[in-house]
């Protein structure tokens, strides 16, 4: 079995592509409904449900938020958005009810900084923060 005590006990469940876009450094920041006191370093999971409205719009390279012409399909073709899974780390530094960040659009964001893929770990989802090392598939 791989070595997994170097990543984050922690993990934030969120839908692909949104998992996808911020471990790629594309989105800066995490939309919540509730807020949270969490700094640090967590393990991005992706849930096994796809937002594919989003998904589309990644895909078309157009931007799910604003809908400007960005440039996602051709990496995310070549490193297709795993489900059900660790995808990445990040780290959470902020937790704001207002951003200028065109990725905000809850009631709360997490900023994020310091994203990064890793290798896909299958591991069963949760709600909010949750221990994923008991919890692999």
């Amino acid at each position: 079995m791989t070595d997994l005590s170097h990543l984050p006990d922690r993990a934030l469940s969120i839908m692909q592509p949104w998992a996808w876009l911020i471990v790629n450094g594309h989105k800066d920041i995490e939309n919540r409904d509730w807020p949270t006191k969490f700094r640090g370093l967590v393990c991005i999971h992706a849930g096994k449900n796809a937002d594919r409205m989003a998904a589309l719009d990644v895909l078309d390279d157009r931007h799910p938020v604003t809908g400007e012409h960005r440039m996602f399909s051709e990496r995310m073709a070549e490193e297709p958005a795993r489900r059900g899974g660790i995808v990445g780390v990040a780290e959470i530094v902020d937790c704001v009810s207002a951003s200028p960040s065109e990725w905000f659009v809850g009631r709360f964001g997490f900023i994020i900084r310091n994203a990064r893929p890793i290798d896909f770990i299958p591991v069963k989802g949760a709600l909010g923060f949750f221990e994923w090392k008991g919890r692999l598939l």
